[in-house]
Protein backbone atom coordinates (compact mmCIF):
# COMPACT_ATOMS: atom_id res chain seq x y z
CA UNK A 1 0.00 0.00 0.00
CA UNK A 2 1.32 3.42 -0.95
CA UNK A 3 2.24 5.71 1.90
CA UNK A 4 0.34 8.93 2.60
CA UNK A 5 2.15 11.69 0.71
CA UNK A 6 2.94 14.77 2.81
CA UNK A 7 4.15 18.25 1.96
CA UNK A 8 5.85 20.56 4.47
CA UNK A 9 5.42 24.22 3.54
CA UNK A 10 8.06 26.27 5.32
CA UNK A 11 10.51 23.48 5.97
CA UNK A 12 13.66 25.24 7.19
CA UNK A 13 12.43 26.07 10.69
CA UNK A 14 12.67 23.89 13.76
CA UNK A 15 9.07 22.70 13.53
CA UNK A 16 9.48 21.75 9.87
CA UNK A 17 12.66 19.89 10.77
CA UNK A 18 10.91 17.93 13.51
CA UNK A 19 8.09 16.98 11.15
CA UNK A 20 10.69 15.78 8.66
CA UNK A 21 12.48 13.76 11.35
CA UNK A 22 9.30 12.09 12.62
CA UNK A 23 7.88 11.30 9.19
CA UNK A 24 11.21 9.91 8.01
CA UNK A 25 10.48 6.87 10.18
CA UNK A 26 6.68 6.84 9.89
CA UNK A 27 5.37 3.48 8.66
CA UNK A 28 2.42 4.90 6.72
CA UNK A 29 3.33 8.44 5.72
CA UNK A 30 6.26 10.12 4.00
CA UNK A 31 7.32 13.61 3.02
CA UNK A 32 7.45 14.04 -0.75
CA UNK A 33 7.76 17.84 -0.96
CA UNK A 34 9.35 20.44 1.29
CA UNK A 35 9.53 24.16 0.58
CA UNK A 36 11.84 27.04 1.40
CA UNK A 37 12.26 30.55 0.03
CA UNK A 38 15.89 30.78 1.18
CA UNK A 39 17.31 27.31 0.39
CA UNK A 40 15.67 26.40 -2.91
CA UNK A 41 17.51 23.53 -4.60
CA UNK A 42 19.47 22.62 -1.47
CA UNK A 43 19.03 19.31 0.33
CA UNK A 44 16.93 19.29 3.47
CA UNK A 45 19.92 18.20 5.54
CA UNK A 46 21.53 21.58 4.86
CA UNK A 47 18.99 23.05 7.31
CA UNK A 48 18.55 19.91 9.41
CA UNK A 49 21.98 18.24 9.61
CA UNK A 50 20.73 15.50 11.94
CA UNK A 51 18.93 14.07 8.88
CA UNK A 52 22.07 13.66 6.76
CA UNK A 53 22.02 10.35 4.81
CA UNK A 54 18.32 9.76 5.44
CA UNK A 55 15.56 9.74 2.79
CA UNK A 56 13.99 12.80 4.38
CA UNK A 57 17.29 14.65 4.56
CA UNK A 58 17.97 13.99 0.89
CA UNK A 59 14.80 15.77 -0.26
CA UNK A 60 15.43 19.07 -2.03
CA UNK A 61 13.75 22.30 -1.03
CA UNK A 62 11.42 23.72 -3.67
CA UNK A 63 9.64 27.04 -4.04
CA UNK A 64 6.17 27.23 -2.46
CA UNK A 65 4.86 28.22 -5.88
CA UNK A 66 6.03 24.90 -7.33
CA UNK A 67 4.19 22.65 -4.87
CA UNK A 68 2.06 19.96 -6.46
CA UNK A 69 -0.77 17.94 -4.99
CA UNK A 70 -0.33 15.62 -2.01
CA UNK A 71 -2.51 13.85 0.53
CA UNK A 72 -1.54 16.05 3.48
CA UNK A 73 -0.02 19.51 3.77
CA UNK A 74 1.66 20.74 6.94
CA UNK A 75 1.80 24.54 7.01
CA UNK A 76 4.79 25.79 9.02
CA UNK A 77 4.46 29.44 8.08
CA UNK A 78 4.86 32.64 10.11
CA UNK A 79 1.77 33.82 11.94
CA UNK A 80 -0.79 35.32 9.58
CA UNK A 81 0.43 33.76 6.34
CA UNK A 82 -1.53 30.50 6.42
CA UNK A 83 -4.87 32.29 6.83
CA UNK A 84 -4.18 34.51 3.83
CA UNK A 85 -3.15 31.55 1.64
CA UNK A 86 -5.54 28.88 2.93
CA UNK A 87 -7.73 28.64 -0.19
CA UNK A 88 -4.72 27.84 -2.34
CA UNK A 89 -3.36 25.16 -0.03
CA UNK A 90 -6.79 23.58 0.40
CA UNK A 91 -6.88 23.07 -3.36
CA UNK A 92 -3.64 21.08 -3.28
CA UNK A 93 -4.34 18.53 -0.55
CA UNK A 94 -7.07 16.39 0.89
CA UNK A 95 -6.10 17.44 4.42
CA UNK A 96 -4.19 20.28 6.11
CA UNK A 97 -2.57 20.69 9.50
CA UNK A 98 -1.59 24.29 10.18
CA UNK A 99 1.08 24.69 12.84
CA UNK A 100 0.73 28.47 13.20
CA UNK A 101 -1.75 30.26 15.46
CA UNK A 102 -4.05 31.19 12.58
CA UNK A 103 -6.81 28.65 13.21
CA UNK A 104 -6.46 27.80 16.91
CA UNK A 105 -9.29 30.00 18.16
CA UNK A 106 -12.84 29.33 17.03
CA UNK A 107 -14.12 32.81 17.91
CA UNK A 108 -13.06 35.60 15.55
CA UNK A 109 -13.63 38.28 18.21
CA UNK A 110 -11.23 36.45 20.52
CA UNK A 111 -8.76 36.18 17.66
CA UNK A 112 -8.93 39.93 17.06
CA UNK A 113 -8.43 40.61 20.76
CA UNK A 114 -5.38 38.37 21.20
CA UNK A 115 -3.74 38.76 17.79
CA UNK A 116 -4.33 42.43 17.17
CA UNK A 117 -6.55 42.44 14.10
CA UNK A 118 -9.42 40.86 12.20
CA UNK A 119 -8.95 37.28 11.02
CA UNK A 120 -8.10 37.17 7.27
CA UNK A 121 -10.33 34.13 6.65
CA UNK A 122 -13.03 33.91 9.35
CA UNK A 123 -15.10 31.52 7.23
CA UNK A 124 -12.41 28.89 7.80
CA UNK A 125 -12.34 28.99 11.60
CA UNK A 126 -15.16 26.49 12.10
CA UNK A 127 -13.57 24.08 9.61
CA UNK A 128 -10.45 23.52 11.72
CA UNK A 129 -10.37 21.15 14.69
CA UNK A 130 -8.11 22.26 17.53
CA UNK A 131 -5.18 19.87 17.28
CA UNK A 132 -4.80 18.63 20.86
CA UNK A 133 -5.82 14.95 20.70
CA UNK A 134 -6.40 14.65 24.45
CA UNK A 135 -9.12 17.28 24.05
CA UNK A 136 -10.54 16.75 20.56
CA UNK A 137 -9.79 13.15 19.57
CA UNK A 138 -13.35 12.37 18.44
CA UNK A 139 -13.56 15.53 16.32
CA UNK A 140 -10.20 14.74 14.71
CA UNK A 141 -11.33 11.34 13.44
CA UNK A 142 -11.95 11.79 9.75
CA UNK A 143 -11.38 15.57 9.90
CA UNK A 144 -9.78 17.33 6.94
CA UNK A 145 -8.35 20.33 8.77
CA UNK A 146 -6.57 20.59 12.12
CA UNK A 147 -4.91 23.54 13.77
CA UNK A 148 -1.62 23.55 15.56
CA UNK A 149 -1.40 24.09 19.31
CA UNK A 150 0.44 26.70 21.34
CA UNK A 151 3.24 24.97 23.20
CA UNK A 152 2.69 26.91 26.43
CA UNK A 153 -1.06 26.42 26.07
CA UNK A 154 -0.55 22.67 25.61
CA UNK A 155 1.44 22.33 28.82
CA UNK A 156 -1.11 24.42 30.71
CA UNK A 157 -4.10 22.60 29.21
CA UNK A 158 -2.75 19.15 30.00
CA UNK A 159 -1.99 20.22 33.58
CA UNK A 160 -5.46 21.67 34.10
CA UNK A 161 -7.68 19.26 32.19
CA UNK A 162 -8.10 16.64 34.94
CA UNK A 163 -9.47 19.22 37.38
CA UNK A 164 -11.74 20.75 34.75
CA UNK A 165 -13.15 17.35 33.75
CA UNK A 166 -13.70 16.38 37.38
CA UNK A 167 -15.47 19.65 38.16
CA UNK A 168 -13.04 20.49 40.94
CA UNK A 169 -12.05 24.03 39.94
CA UNK A 170 -13.37 27.09 41.74
CA UNK A 171 -14.43 29.04 38.65
CA UNK A 172 -14.62 32.29 40.62
CA UNK A 173 -10.88 32.28 41.28
CA UNK A 174 -8.17 33.08 38.70
CA UNK A 175 -5.88 30.47 37.20
CA UNK A 176 -2.24 31.47 36.95
CA UNK A 177 0.14 29.61 34.66
CA UNK A 178 3.84 30.38 34.95
CA UNK A 179 5.77 28.79 32.09
CA UNK A 180 9.53 28.33 31.84
CA UNK A 181 10.57 27.83 28.22
CA UNK A 182 13.59 26.92 26.12
CA UNK A 183 15.24 29.04 23.45
CA UNK A 184 13.82 27.02 20.54
CA UNK A 185 10.43 28.60 21.24
CA UNK A 186 11.79 31.71 19.54
CA UNK A 187 12.29 29.82 16.27
CA UNK A 188 15.23 29.44 13.95
CA UNK A 189 15.51 33.08 12.87
CA UNK A 190 18.41 34.96 14.46
CA UNK A 191 17.51 37.98 16.61
CA UNK A 192 19.31 40.29 19.02
CA UNK A 193 17.76 38.36 21.89
CA UNK A 194 19.08 35.02 20.59
CA UNK A 195 22.69 36.25 20.29
CA UNK A 196 24.69 33.90 22.54
CA UNK A 197 26.10 36.51 24.97
CA UNK A 198 22.57 37.85 25.46
CA UNK A 199 20.75 34.49 25.65
CA UNK A 200 23.23 32.37 27.61
CA UNK A 201 22.45 32.19 31.31
CA UNK A 202 19.30 34.25 30.86
CA UNK A 203 16.22 34.06 33.05
CA UNK A 204 14.18 36.52 31.00
CA UNK A 205 10.46 37.12 31.41
CA UNK A 206 9.49 38.04 27.88
CA UNK A 207 5.72 37.83 28.50
CA UNK A 208 5.16 38.61 32.18
CA UNK A 209 1.46 39.27 31.61
CA UNK A 210 -1.07 38.79 28.85
CA UNK A 211 0.47 35.82 27.04
CA UNK A 212 -1.81 35.10 24.06
CA UNK A 213 -1.78 31.33 24.66
CA UNK A 214 -4.12 32.03 27.59
CA UNK A 215 -6.91 32.24 25.01
CA UNK A 216 -6.42 28.56 24.14
CA UNK A 217 -6.63 27.62 27.81
CA UNK A 218 -9.88 29.56 28.24
CA UNK A 219 -11.19 27.83 25.13
CA UNK A 220 -10.27 24.41 26.55
CA UNK A 221 -12.04 25.12 29.84
CA UNK A 222 -15.18 26.24 28.00
CA UNK A 223 -15.07 23.15 25.78
CA UNK A 224 -14.65 20.65 28.62
CA UNK A 225 -17.04 22.30 31.07
CA UNK A 226 -19.58 23.10 28.32
CA UNK A 227 -20.18 26.58 29.62
CA UNK A 228 -20.00 30.02 28.09
CA UNK A 229 -18.71 31.47 31.36
CA UNK A 230 -15.07 32.51 31.20
CA UNK A 231 -12.68 31.43 33.94
CA UNK A 232 -9.93 34.07 34.16
CA UNK A 233 -6.60 32.65 33.00
CA UNK A 234 -3.36 34.56 33.48
CA UNK A 235 -0.20 33.29 31.83
CA UNK A 236 3.42 34.39 31.91
CA UNK A 237 6.46 33.05 30.08
CA UNK A 238 10.11 33.17 31.07
CA UNK A 239 13.07 32.07 28.94
CA UNK A 240 15.63 29.99 30.79
CA UNK A 241 18.91 28.21 30.00
CA UNK A 242 17.37 25.36 28.00
CA UNK A 243 17.03 24.68 24.27
CA UNK A 244 13.98 22.43 24.23
CA UNK A 245 11.16 22.27 26.68
CA UNK A 246 8.31 23.89 28.57
CA UNK A 247 7.52 23.51 32.24
CA UNK A 248 4.11 24.92 33.16
CA UNK A 249 3.48 25.56 36.84
CA UNK A 250 -0.22 26.24 37.17
CA UNK A 251 -1.77 27.69 40.33
CA UNK A 252 -5.51 27.27 40.88
CA UNK A 253 -8.14 26.83 43.57
CA UNK A 254 -10.70 24.11 44.19
CA UNK A 255 -14.37 24.47 45.15
CA UNK A 256 -13.82 22.37 48.26
CA UNK A 257 -10.71 21.12 50.08
CA UNK A 258 -9.14 18.17 48.27
CA UNK A 259 -6.71 15.43 49.22
CA UNK A 260 -4.02 13.64 47.23
CA UNK A 261 -6.33 10.70 46.55
CA UNK A 262 -8.92 13.04 45.01
CA UNK A 263 -6.42 14.42 42.53
CA UNK A 264 -4.90 11.01 41.82
CA UNK A 265 -8.35 9.82 40.82
CA UNK A 266 -8.96 12.90 38.64
CA UNK A 267 -5.62 12.48 36.85
CA UNK A 268 -6.00 8.74 36.37
CA UNK A 269 -9.55 9.07 35.10
CA UNK A 270 -8.45 11.74 32.64
CA UNK A 271 -5.29 10.09 31.33
CA UNK A 272 -5.62 6.34 31.89
CA UNK A 273 -6.10 5.69 28.15
CA UNK A 274 -3.82 8.43 26.81
CA UNK A 275 -0.74 7.05 25.04
CA UNK A 276 1.42 10.14 25.55
CA UNK A 277 0.51 11.52 28.98
CA UNK A 278 2.29 10.18 32.07
CA UNK A 279 1.58 11.04 35.70
CA UNK A 280 4.83 11.83 37.51
CA UNK A 281 4.55 12.22 41.28
CA UNK A 282 6.96 10.27 43.46
CA UNK A 283 8.63 10.80 46.82
CA UNK A 284 12.12 9.55 45.92
CA UNK A 285 14.76 10.16 43.28
CA UNK A 286 15.67 13.38 41.48
CA UNK A 287 12.83 13.18 38.95
CA UNK A 288 10.00 13.42 41.47
CA UNK A 289 8.04 15.88 39.38
CA UNK A 290 7.71 16.59 35.64
CA UNK A 291 11.04 17.64 34.07
CA UNK A 292 11.41 18.82 30.44
CA UNK A 293 15.02 17.62 30.13
CA UNK A 294 14.13 13.93 29.83
CA UNK A 295 11.41 14.60 27.25
CA UNK A 296 13.71 16.02 24.56
CA UNK A 297 12.69 14.66 21.17
CA UNK A 298 9.64 12.83 22.52
CA UNK A 299 5.90 13.36 22.20
CA UNK A 300 5.26 12.62 25.87
CA UNK A 301 3.77 15.04 28.38
CA UNK A 302 4.54 14.44 32.05
CA UNK A 303 2.01 15.84 34.53
CA UNK A 304 1.93 16.11 38.30
CA UNK A 305 0.46 18.06 41.20
CA UNK A 306 0.87 19.31 44.76
CA UNK A 307 -1.70 20.53 47.30
CA UNK A 308 -1.52 23.24 49.95
CA UNK A 309 -2.02 22.36 53.61
CA UNK A 310 -5.63 23.58 53.63
CA UNK A 311 -6.42 21.56 50.50
CA UNK A 312 -7.87 24.52 48.59
CA UNK A 313 -4.91 25.67 46.53
CA UNK A 314 -3.47 23.24 43.98
CA UNK A 315 -0.22 23.51 42.04
CA UNK A 316 -0.28 21.62 38.76
CA UNK A 317 2.78 20.76 36.69
CA UNK A 318 3.26 19.72 33.08
CA UNK A 319 6.51 19.25 31.16
CA UNK A 320 6.76 18.83 27.37
CA UNK A 321 9.20 19.27 24.51
CA UNK A 322 7.86 22.44 22.90
CA UNK A 323 8.88 21.30 19.41
CA UNK A 324 7.23 17.90 19.83
CA UNK A 325 4.11 17.68 22.03
CA UNK A 326 3.91 21.46 21.69
CA UNK A 327 4.08 21.45 17.89
CA UNK A 328 5.27 18.77 15.43
CA UNK A 329 4.58 15.74 17.62
CA UNK A 330 0.98 16.72 18.26
CA UNK A 331 0.61 17.47 14.55
CA UNK A 332 1.69 13.95 13.58
CA UNK A 333 -0.51 12.52 16.34
CA UNK A 334 -3.38 14.42 14.68
CA UNK A 335 -2.41 13.03 11.28
CA UNK A 336 -2.55 9.51 12.69
CA UNK A 337 -6.01 10.05 14.17
CA UNK A 338 -7.37 11.84 11.10
CA UNK A 339 -6.35 8.95 8.84
CA UNK A 340 -7.11 6.04 11.15
CA UNK A 341 -3.49 5.05 11.73
CA UNK A 342 -2.10 3.77 15.02
CA UNK A 343 -1.97 6.93 17.11
CA UNK A 344 1.57 6.11 18.21
CA UNK A 345 2.93 5.69 14.67
CA UNK A 346 6.24 7.53 14.28
CA UNK A 347 6.04 8.90 17.83
CA UNK A 348 7.34 6.17 20.11
CA UNK A 349 10.77 7.71 20.83
CA UNK A 350 10.93 7.89 24.65
CA UNK A 351 13.28 10.87 25.13
CA UNK A 352 16.89 11.11 26.27
CA UNK A 353 18.61 10.61 29.60
CA UNK A 354 20.93 12.01 30.63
Amino acid sequence: MAKLSCTIVGGTGYTGGELLRILNAHPQAEVTQITSRTRMGEYAYSAHPNLRSTPAGNLQFTRPEDVGKSDMIFLCLPHGEAAVQIDRWAGLAGAIIDLSADFRLRNQELYARWYGGAHPAPQWLDKFVYGLPELTRQELKGARYASGVGCNATATNLALMPLVKAGLLDASKPIISDTKVGSSEAGAEVTDASHHPERSGAVRSYAPAGHRHAAEVEQMIATVSRTAATVPVHMSATSIEMVRGVLATVHCFTREPVQDKTLWKAFRDCYKSEPFVRIVKTSTGIFRAPEPKILAGSNFADVGFAISEDGRKVTLLCAIDNLMKGAAGSAVQCLNIMHGFDERAGLEFPGLHP
